[in-house]
């Protein structure tokens, strides 16, 4: 699940650019939006976006870490059930505020290219941290393998997003709205906290013919 932290109200220049960006490149893609578009969005010159960010790809890249700082939210903060139970409180009371974010996060990853390869990389990167953190403070269980683990609830996230249309549709929604949202967290966590299987039968059997597997080259 996608954990989305609270950020005050930024209305320098460079935040003005960098929230036009977002929702230009979400709406429309990198390739899709230029940059006399973001500043018009803005209420800047392109000479002024130019000047803060270098070039569009400099500015793309600005873009990148703040969605994965907004996405993620400081590792430190998500240590305790109290912190985490109130960053999610706070996504799910104002999911609107963060849509261009979503869309934009959404958007790279699926156009792929080497820009969303990256920034999957960060956010698997940051979940890897984020669990190592939890797993330290007794809320996580350890894993065989966490980079995997990590790799798969970035991915999880990542689906409703993805998916949002024909997910939606699925449970008789127009998108990933805040009610859908809400309907999706407790199944989730139950998903996350209980496990889906009844007993390790099914685990068992894998790790098993795992085992057994030959080695590569073998006859």
């Amino acid at each position: 699940m996608l954990i989305m932290r609270s950020v005050p109200e930024d209305l320098t220049a460079p935040a003005r650019i960098r929230d036009a960006a977002i929702a230009l490149f979400g709406a429309q893609g990198y390739d899709g939006t230029s940059v006399r578009a973001i500043a018009a969005a803005a209420g800047v010159s392109p000479a002024l976006v130019l000047h803060h960010f270098g070039s569009k790809e400099g500015l793309r890249e600005a873009c990148d870490s703040w969605i994965i700082d907004e996405v993620m939210g400081r590792k430190e903060g998500l240590t305790t059930e109290h912190d985490l139970a109130s960053t999610m409180q706070e996504w799910l009371a104002d999911t609107e505020r963060f849509r261009p974010s979503l869309d934009y996060l959404a958007r790279t990853i699926v156009d792929g290219g080497e820009t969303g390869a990256r920034l999957f990389a960060h956010l698997v990167d940051r979940t890897e941290s984020m669990l190592a953190s939890q797993t330290e403070a007794g809320i996580v269980r350890p894993s065989s393998d966490p980079r995997m683990t990590a790799a798969i609830v970035a991915t999880h996230g990542l689906v409703p997003l993805v998916l949002e249309r024909v997910l939606a549709r699925s449970l008789g929604d127009t998108g990933l709205s805040s009610a859908l949202i809400a309907r999706m967290t407790l199944p989730t966590l139950e998903l996350y906290t209980h496990g889906l299987y009844a007993d390790s039968t099914v685990l068992d059997a894998a790790t098993a013919a795992l085992k057994g597997t030959p080695s590569e080259g073998a006859p």
